[in-house]
C-alpha cells in the first residue's frame, strides 16, 4: 500500500475511497464509488460501495447496444461492428466507416439522431479548424452507435424518424438485451447525451455482462461482439484513447468506459471489474480497473502508459494518481485470502 500523507481520509457514506490525487506529497483530491470484481467463476470477490445500486452505464453498455442490434439481424461485423460498440474519437477513418454503415442502411448523415460535435482527436480538431469543417453529428463519439441502429431499423423495415424514440421496437429491443446479459431488470430509462435512450442498470450488472461477452462462444452474436472489439480496438476508441490502449496491450481484455466515471473491464479469462465514481471523473478508472485484474490474475505488465498517472506541476512530475485507502485494503486483503487457499491446497490441508 502507497505511503498514504497523514491527513486525515474522510469517508463518504455507503461509498469507497477507489483513488486519490497526490500532488507534491499532499492529496488533493479522492475519487469515491463502487466497485465489484468478479473471478474466472463469477463469484464475486472484491465488492466496495453499493454495488447494487442503479446507475446511469452511459457509453459502457455500447458493447450490449452493438450487440441488440446484432441480434436485430443488423449485418455488422469487423470494424463497423467495433464502431458500433465504441466510442470513436472523431478521426477520417472513424467517419469513413460510419458512412459506410449508413450507406448500407440506404440513408445519408441527415439520418443521424445525434447531436453536432467537434472530433476528441486533438490532431483531427486542429485539421477541421484550418480546414473551416463545421462540427458535425458524424463526427460525434456516438455516432458509430446511432449508424449501426439505424442498420438495425432498415434491415427490419422499421422507422427512423423516430428511432431514438424509447417505445421505438428497437430501443425496446435492446432494453430487453440489456436487462439479461446484465441480469438486472430495467427499472429507469433516462436519455444519454447523444439522445439515446439509457437502461439503468448495477456496478454488478455491468460486470456480470462484460464477463458474459469474453466467454460467449465465439459463433455467438456476443461472442462477435468481443471478438470485433478486441481485433479492431482503434474503432472502440481511437489513437491514445484509453480504451483502445488497455486492449492492444493486455491480449484478450475487453474494456470500455463511458462517462460519469463508469467502466467495465474483463480480462480474458472471464474475471471482470466494473465502478462507478461518485464524482463523474472518469481520470482514474482504467488505472483501478488494471490494478484489480491484475490482482486476479491477468497480465497487465505491457500496460504501464495506463497504470502509472503522474501529477505534473511545471511540466515535471510531483506526485501521481494511485488507488485509494479501500481499495489497497481489499487488494491487499484479496491477495492474502489467495495466499491462503494456495497454501492449504499444497500443504495437506493446513496453512
Amino acid at each position: 500500500m502507497p505511503d498514504f500523507p497523514a491527513a486525515s481520509s474522510p469517508t463518504v457514506p455507503g461509498l469507497a475511497e477507489l483513488a486519490v490525487v497526490v500532488r507534491s506529497g499532499l492529496v488533493e483530491s479522492r475519487h469515491f464509488g463502487s466497485l465489484v470484481a468478479l473471478d474466472a467463476a463469477g463469484t464475486p470477490v472484491i465488492e466496495l460501495g453499493e454495488t447494487d445500486a442503479v446507475i446511469l452505464p452511459r457509453s459502457t453498455v455500447k458493447p450490449l447496444q452493438a450487440l441488440a442490434c446484432l441480434t436485430a439481424g443488423a449485418p455488422l461485423a469487423g470494424p463497423e461492428l467495433a464502431i458500433a460498440a465504441g466510442s470513436h474519437t472523431g478521426e477520417d477513418e472513424h467517419v469513413r466507416v460510419v458512412r459506410s454503415i449508413l450507406s448500407r442502411a440506404g440513408l445519408d448523415e441527415s439520418a443521424l439522431g445525434c447531436p453536432a460535435d467537434r472530433p476528441e482527436d486533438e490532431a483531427t480538431f486542429e485539421a477541421m479548424l484550418r480546414s473551416g469543417e463545421a462540427r458535425s453529428p458524424i463526427r460525434m463519439n456516438c455516432s458509430g452507435k446511432h449508424a449501426a441502429m439505424l442498420l438495425a431499423c432498415a434491415v427490419n423495415g422499421w422507422s427512423t424518424a423516430d428511432y431514438l424514440g424509447p417505445a421505438h421496437p428497437l430501443q425496446q429491443h435492446i432494453l430487453n438485451v440489456c436487462a439479461e446479459a446484465t441480469g438486472v431488470p430495467v427499472t429507469i430509462t433516462a436519455i444519454d447525451g447523444c439522445g439515446a435512450p439509457l437502461f439503468g442498470t448495477t456496478v454488478r450488472g455491468v460486470a456480470t455482462a462484460f464477463r458474459g461477452l469474453v466467454l460467449a462462444p465465439a459463433d455467438e452474436p456476443a461472442g462477435l461482439v468481443a471478438a470485433a472489439m478486441r481485433a479492431h480496438p482503434f474503432y472502440v476508441g481511437g489513437s491514445g484513447h484509453a480504451n483502445s490502449l488497455l486492449m492492444e496491450t493486455v491480449p484478450g481484455a475487453l474494456s470500455k468506459g463511458g462517462a460519469e466515471g463508469v467502466i467495465g473491464v474483463a480480462g480474458p479469462d472471464g474475471s471482470a471489474v466494473s465502478m462507478k465514481i461518485i464524482d463523474g471523473s472518469p481520470r482514474a478508472t482504467t488505472l483501478i480497473a488494471l490494478r484489480v485484474l491484475e490482482a486476479l490474475g491477468t497480465d497487465v505488465s505491457g500496460a504501464d502508459s495506463l497504470t502509472v498517472l503522474p501529477v505534473l506541476g511545471g511540466g515535471v512530475r510531483v506526485g501521481e494518481i494511485v488507488a485509494g485507502r479501500d481499495l489497497e485494503e481489499a487488494l491487499s486483503a484479496f491477495s492474502a485470502a489467495s495466499f491462503g487457499v494456495a497454501a492449504s491446497d499444497t500443504n495437506g490441508g493446513i496453512a
